[in-house]
């Protein structure tokens, strides 16, 4: 029985260490495969990794194809364990089903993370396998899995984008200065290394989305140029369409959506506009349109009313906040924070805290 115990804890072991491996591969492809998930996969056989691979585009083979292709010798198949992060998937899409090709490769044990709880996957994959004779553990690292995709998992089970919200307060609680025109010089509170980071972020969700307020007076061009990274898709809300064409946003430099209670600006511009009823809750229909429109996540950089309004709502998953060592003296207040930040970093002097809702998706 003790032989068989310690057998078993090292089955465990080692299948937890090469499902972290496949977690850092997935990770290698954050900034280019939305909407689809990140998925990476290892090959082992006899106690070596003999191929690895990753998702590294949206529309490109999927980590599965990509590890078994990477084996050398492809006689070592019949006799390995394919690990994945997220369950193989069943379906024809951009392309062919990965747990086809693993049936087909007959590779006899296949690891997965979690389950895909994409309606055309959600357990159909490992049902694939497991008809074929191919023996398949589940939940390995499981918790692990979903935080890496929680963007994606979050709109597929929630319906919705993932909710990311994100502001820079001075010491003593202040966003910005008060002002009434964009001539007004804006409140600088985050410093390079800060700013690069929210590049970095800006990169990790599909759409970024900012206020009326936000837009006239910072007159942000919302795109990423301290990271590398494809540009978000703008999101503004401008009820009243108050913008002028010499505004950054309605530039032809990203993709923008601008929600809005009227049809067109008097001008020619590359921003698409999107009507929506401002007599109820807008955001339940800003993030069905997200929806949509396969957006699986939206980085708010609004004001402090955009801001407080999704707080009061409880519409939001991660809250992202980061506080300079620099006094204001007075200003636009900082939205009250709710809750113990899970994670406190100090970058340069400024302390970065990230919150996640507890009621939100985890």
């Amino acid at each position: 029985m003790c032989i068989f115990v310690l057998c078993y804890r090292l089955v465990m072991d080692m299948d937890i260490a090469y499902m972290r491996r496949c977690l850092q591969l997935a990770w290698l492809g954050m900034e280019h495969v939305a909407p689809n998930p990140m998925v990476g996969a290892v090959i082992v056989h006899e106690g070596r990794i003999i191929g690895e691979g990753y998702h590294r585009r949206f529309g490109d083979l999927h980590a599965e194809p990509n590890a078994i292709a990477s084996v050398k010798d492809k006689s070592l198949l019949p006799c390995s364990t394919l690990y994945v992060n997220l369950e193989p998937c069943s379906h024809y899409g951009k392309t062919p089903p990965c747990a086809e090709l693993i049936v087909r490769m007959r590779i006899p044990r296949v690891v997965v993370g979690t389950l895909d709880p994409n309606p055309r996957v959600s357990g159909r994959g490992v049902e694939m396998l497991r008809q074929a004779g191919v023996e398949v553990s589940t939940g390995v690292l499981a918790d692990e899995c979903r935080e890496l995709n929680k963007r994606f998992l979050c709109y597929q089970e929630r319906k919705r984008p993932y909710i990311v919200l994100k502001w820079a307060q001075t010491r003593d609680g202040f966003i910005d200065r008060l002002r009434t025109t964009r001539n007004e010089p804006v409140a600088v509170i985050s410093n390079v290394l800060t700013k690069q980071r929210v590049h970095q972020i800006r990169t990790e969700n599909m759409a970024i989305l900012v206020g009326t307020r936000t837009a006239l007076l910072d007159n942000p061009g919302l795109r990423v140029t301290r990271w590398t990274g494809r540009n978000p898709l703008r999101v503004v809300i401008d009820r009243h369409l108050k913008l002028t064409d010499s505004y950054k946003l309605l530039d032809a430099s990203a993709p923008t959506l601008v929600f809005s209670e009227l049809d067109a600006y008097p001008f020619e511009t590359a921003a698409e506009i999107v009507r929506i009823d401002f007599s109820e809750n807008i955001w339940p229909q800003i993030l069905h349109v997200l929806y949509e429109r396969q957006v699986h996540s939206v980085l708010v950089e609004g004001g402090a009313q955009v801001l407080g309004s999704l707080l009061e709502q409880g519409l939001w998953d991660e809250l992202q906040v980061e506080v300079s060592p620099e006094y204001l003296g007075a200003g636009v207040q900082a939205p009250c924070v709710p809750g113990c930040p899970e994670y406190v970093e100090q970058v340069d002097g400024h302390s970065l805290y990230q919150f996640r809702n507890p009621k939100g998706f985890v």
